[in-house]
């Protein structure tokens, strides 16, 4: 691939600090995020809770909350660093994306972390905008926040896979090596999975490529082994479900363990050189342990998204500066949101909350009861339906007759709270990252095969169910395989059963109407028009046009797919 190269050491080693004695093992500890998309608060509703177990689980996250319990397992610890595993940015809360997540960075760097790679959603506003929150400068649009000139993350972001489309050089740093109090040295390696594309709008990532994962990791590996660093930890943004077992952990490789996926894979294909993998992305919580390619088993964790826990990894160093490997252990600490907050973290959450309370704090409708998105385990989702429906009437100039949403565009629930109010800061944490909407016309044959795509191709093992507007309806028989899972004469709208050569009005978000999450029919659709209403915005209308405070808006019926072969 032929990356350029030219990293300068991170040093952590203070001044005046005793090295450790040749031959004496060092402790060492990472305490791990991933996922964390801006959200300094705690998420509400289903979506913020953790699940061990049985139970309703515990709602968890907050910044502040997380700083306490980092403080308190990093106390004592002098050989202790904090990493990210990407996703830290990128379809935030209002608080933070109102001022294009600089207040995360300055609570990232607060809280003390050394590292992280970058994920997907880094790339939500394009490269050059990354490379901003990187490097320092104010937005070149909206200028400067509060409180003066952006200067940029105090912490490498890493990104070794990544290059502009025709060079060889790296978009950013491909590894970053950190030097511990006792002179010890540790590499760290970042990258994103090279899938990535087919999980961001294809307008921001048209200008970069995204490279084989295990090339990647092969090379800069052999370059940290040769500048003598033994212990070597793999930062990436790809991550799988456990067998939707989460935060229970992995025991090993064999025959129980839950990890699987493309995770699994380049876990395992990963030079041995490589003692610990750091993952992020699926969301879902694991200390699972895989096989290297000498044999031997290697740690594998990832923490809940949304600041809801964090990973404390823990290992001792050799004399030579390599990690023992039966000397790792690993705990997902989960944060209750009942965790007292460290001050300083709450003070700096609070002076970005207020910078954005007045556009926050808009009252835009009403709600008579929660309206799970994200937090549903239901296919249809309550959230997703409303959404749905609200695109369709926000198209109707151009001739809507249906909307389909990615679930993957939910980002929160709506909650309801005292008299049933939704905030802008409330709408805008479940659409938070302003897509465009597009309306298309398909055939019906078209329609159907998108709604095939859900069971097919790329979304074959884990089926994707888009969120649809009320005149769709069909059926789907879950004890069928791939595309056959739909019910092809079950399919109508507006009660009338679709047929091949009928044309229907779609609207799409931009990142669907661009072939995303595997749905490439849609690229199929002519007569498009659009791209001038975001989503957030159809959300407030809707909730504007259809609640008061004496009639709230009720959370839509389900119904709109039936399902048999359960």
């Amino acid at each position: 691939m032929g990356l350029v190269l030219c990293v300068p050491a991170a040093s952590a080693t203070a001044a005046g600090a005793e090295r450790t004695a040749p031959g004496e093992e060092v402790p060492v500890q990472l305490l791990a995020l991933n996922d964390l998309h801006g959200n300094l608060d705690p998420v509400e509703g289903p979506a913020g809770r953790v699940q061990r177990g049985g139970g309703a689980g515990v709602q968890a996250g907050g910044l502040p909350q997380l700083a306490t319990l980092m403080d308190t397992v990093r106390e004592g610890r002098p050989n202790s660093l904090v990493v990210g595993a990407g996703d830290m940015i990128g379809g935030s809360p209002l608080v933070s994306a109102y001022y294009h997540d600089e207040p995360t960075v300055h609570a990232l760097e607060q809280l003390g972390l050394d590292v992280s790679s970058v994920g997907n959603h880094e790339f939500d506003e394009g490269p050059q905008e990354l490379k901003r929150m990187d490097g320092g400068g104010c937005h070149p649009t909206d200028g400067c926040a509060p409180g003066g000139a952006y200067d940029g993350a105090d912490f490498p972001y890493l990104a070794a896979n990544v290059t502009r489309k025709g060079s060889t050089e790296p978009l950013l740093r491909p590894y970053t090596v950190n030097t511990l109090p006792g002179g010890q040295k540790i590499g760290f390696i970042g990258l994103v999975t090279r899938t990535a594309p087919e999980a961001i709008n294809a307008s921001s990532v048209r200008d970069v490529e995204f490279h084989d994962e295990r090339a990647v990791i092969q090379r800069y590996s052999k370059e940290l082994k040769q500048q003598g660093v033994e212990a070597q930890v793999l930062l990436i943004h790809e991550g799988e479900t456990t067998n939707g077992v989460a935060g229970r952990g992995c025991d090993t490789d064999g025959p129980g363990s839950r990890l699987r996926g493309r995770i699994k894979t380049i876990a395992e294909q990963t030079p041995s050189a490589v003692d610990l993998i750091v993952s992020g992305h699926s969301h879902d919580s694991y200390e699972c342990t895989v096989t290297d390619p000498a044999g031997q088993p290697r740690m594998v964790t990832q923490a809940d998204s949304f600041g809801r826990s964090f990973t404390d990894l823990r290992f001792s160093l050799d004399g030579e500066g390599e990690v023992i490997r039966e000397s790792v252990r690993a705990t997902n600490h989960v944060v209750p949101v009942t965790t007292p907050k460290q001050p300083a973290m709450a003070e700096l959450v609070e002076t970005w909350r207020d910078r954005s309370a007045a556009a926050a704090n808009r009252i835009v409708g009403y709600i008579s009861a929660d309206i799970p998105g994200r937090g549903s385990t239901k296919e249809e989702k309550p959230l997703g339906s409303l959404i749905a429906d609200a695109q369709t009437e926000a198209t109707r100039g151009h001739g809507a007759d249906l909307a389909l949403l990615n679930p993957g565009g939910l980002r929160a629930d709506l909650v309801h709270k005292g008299d049933g109010a939704v905030t802008y800061a409330d709408a805008y944490r479940t659409q938070p990252f302003g897509t465009r909407m597009w309306t298309m016309t398909l055939t019906g044959e078209q329609l159907i095969d998108v709604l095939q795509e859900q069971f097919s191709g790329t979304n074959a093992e884990a089926p994707r169910f888009l969120q649809l507007s009320s005149a769709l309806s069909y059926s789907v028989d879950m004890s069928r395989t791939g595309a056959d899972r739909l019910l092809v004469d079950t399919v109508e709208v507006n009660g009338k059963r679709v047929r091949p050569t009928d044309s229907y009005r779609v609207t799409a978000n931009e990142f669907l109407a661009d072939g995303g999450n595997g749905f490439t029919t849609f690229t199929k659709g002519t007569d498009r028009e659009g791209g001038d209403i975001p989503d957030l915005d159809a959300l407030v209308d809707y909730l504007g046009h259809h609640s008061t405070a004496e009639t709230p808006l009720a959370p839509p019926a389900p119904g709109r797919i039936t399902f048999t072969g359960r």
